[in-house]
């Protein structure tokens, strides 16, 4: 395996880091972050996340994408590029977890590149975004091209925790606390990457191709996800053969906790094509 730093890009320039030191690899495709680079510093310390259970068992590769997309860069393109790595740089197959919009990249993973990919994890994906997460995301691509990071910092935030049915006062204080916080980073020197991404994913229509994934796949999500709708989670697992659905009553996005961990690990370590 040619990736050792804990944190770095590969040699096709896509940011990446390390954790855990199982004897199995395992890639997150990370979702829609404001810029395409490692975490270092302070900000390591929460970088497991959701995934922390896997930290025992395997090592994992948290990717995003390559920095300096061309514009009309799709999923596709991006896909490719995941592709290249975990061939040369990890060696395949490996487990995949696509997240978000990671998990849209993913299912491009899966049907063009079988070979790297052992087992697919669809955490919080589907086959394509609903209006509303389409209309959201690219407010927040704008937004982000004008330079009003601020505002697309507070949009998104807004979008995942306060539009979601109301919330206690709790939560709506540190949806605006964690904007608030987020806002004072320095925002990146260029948008560029991000309104990429977003007008790729707002292309994503990948319902017609579900059938050409081969790997065993769960789709595991909220009901309440702001960005898609139980329907297109359940139309997801429908058309990719074997494939499970678990879907989480009240939650939101992305799904987590020990319910999660739990069918995550089960998926993974089964025998069977499509899992527990």
């Amino acid at each position: 395996m040619a990736l050792r730093a804990a944190a770095g890009f590969t040699k096709d320039g896509l940011a990446y880091n390390r954790y855990g030191r199982g004897g199995r690899s395992l890639v997150v495709l990370q979702g829609l972050l404001f810029e395409n680079k490692p975490r270092t510093g302070p900000a390591t310390r929460f970088l497991p996340g959701p995934y922390s259970f896997l930290e025992h068992d395997y090592t994992v590769y948290v990717v995003l994408r390559k920095r300096g997309m061309s514009p009309g860069y799709t999923l596709g393109d991006m896909a490719d590029d995941y592709a290249r790595m975990i061939r040369h740089e990890i060696g395949g197959p490996v487990d995949v977890i696509g997240v978000s919009t990671g998990g849209s990249i993913a299912q491009h993973l899966a049907a063009d590149h079988p070979d790297v990919v052992r087992r697919l994890v669809l955490h919080s994906a589907a086959h394509t975004l609903s209006d509303r997460g389409k209309v959201l995301q690219l407010r927040v691509g704008e937004l982000a091209r004008r330079g009003r990071w601020g505002a697309a910092y507070d949009a998104l935030f807004r979008f995942m925790i306060l539009d979601r049915g109301g919330g206690t006062r709790a939560v709506k204080g540190a949806a605006r606390m964690a904007a608030l916080v987020a806002g004072m980073v320095a925002p990146p020197r260029d948008a560029s990457d991000l309104v990429v991404t977003v007008l790729a994913e707002d292309k994503h229509a990948f319902r017609s191709r579900l059938a050409q994934i081969a790997a065993p796949t769960v789709v595991v999500a909220g009901e309440r996800d702001p960005f898609y709708t139980p329907d297109l989670f359940r139309e997801t697992a429908e058309g990719i053969s074997g494939a499970r659905l678990i879907l989480y009553p009240g939650m939101g996005h992305p799904a987590s906790g020990k319910r999660f961990s739990r069918d995550v690990t089960a998926f993974l370590n089964a025998d069977g094509p499509g899992g527990s």
